[in-house]
């Protein structure tokens, strides 16, 4: 026999969807105003805030700095990262406990305290170019993705099928191409995906390792915000929002999303 939930908790889910959901609906509107400015509920519908876009510079420019960011910054820390996965799980017995705590530190420690650091350390002492800089900063912020991702996916899988290849005749680094990575694609693919969102969106470390000439999407949006209040602030996010939307779509559809919370 099925029980009807109460009613408090049915109010309670509904102002829960509506704070999540509200400040979405209200950047939407925004975004397709006709007015010059940020205003909601939207006094007419227009797309040219979303076309004016592409027409900035600014935007075109930073649009491709960040893509180009991810891409790297991600492809750096899957290198280290799944190497270190790889040890962790296979080696967890002879190596020390807290090795798995310092591939987690870059999370733990706040954003604004890892931007500053890398600025402080790399950018002023020793000189390196910022956009070298922003590579290694987004390297190590979305490093813990990685091996974590790439971890719960390894914790599952039975090295023993590694041993049996090796005992064989084959070559531990053939093994590993041949048996362990296509075993733990998923968790791969996972993992790029998720590190991509995470550093295309980031703010707080870009915003200490930025420089003349090199820029971010969004830091370039506040930059924008700080001379002109339209709503092609709006439009610039609604697009990044659409693009979350659809990369999670996709883990959805091929991976699930229950994959990630493993």
């Amino acid at each position: 026999m099925k029980t009807r939930p109460h009613f408090l908790l049915v109010a309670f889910a509904t102002l829960v969807f509506l704070f999540l959901v509200g400040p979405l609906v209200i950047i939407i509107g925004a975004s397709l105003s006709d007015t010059s400015f940020l205003t909601f509920p939207p006094r007419g519908i227009t797309l040219h805030w979303y076309q004016n876009i592409f027409e900035i510079s600014a935007f075109r420019r930073t649009m491709v700095t960040s893509a180009s960011l991810a891409l790297i910054g991600t492809a750096l820390s899957l290198l280290v990262g799944i190497p270190a996965a790889y040890a962790l799980n296979r080696y967890r017995i002879e190596l020390p406990p807290f090795l798995s705590t310092v591939f987690v530190l870059p999370i733990l420690v706040p954003e604004i305290v890892l931007g500053f650091s890398l600025m402080k350390s790399i950018t002023t002492t020793m000189g390196v170019p910022v956009y070298t800089t922003l590579i290694i900063g987004h390297a190590l912020l979305v490093l813990p993705y990685c091996v974590r991702v790439v971890s719960a996916s390894l914790s599952s899988f039975d090295f023993s099928i590694e041993e049996a290849a090796v005992s064989l005749g084959c070559p531990r680094w053939k093994a590993f191409f041949t048996i362990v990575l296509p075993n733990v694609k998923a968790g791969v693919i996972a993992a790029f995906i998720l590190a991509l969102i995470t550093s295309i969106n980031d703010v707080s470390v870009s915003l200490f390792l930025t420089g003349p000439g090199v820029s971010t999407l969004p830091i370039q949006l506040l930059a924008h915000m700080e001379q002109f209040f339209d709503p092609t602030i709006a439009a610039v996010s609604v697009l990044l929002m659409l693009v979350t939307v659809g990369v999670m779509a996709v883990v959805e559809l091929t991976l699930g999303l229950t994959f990630l919370t493993k």
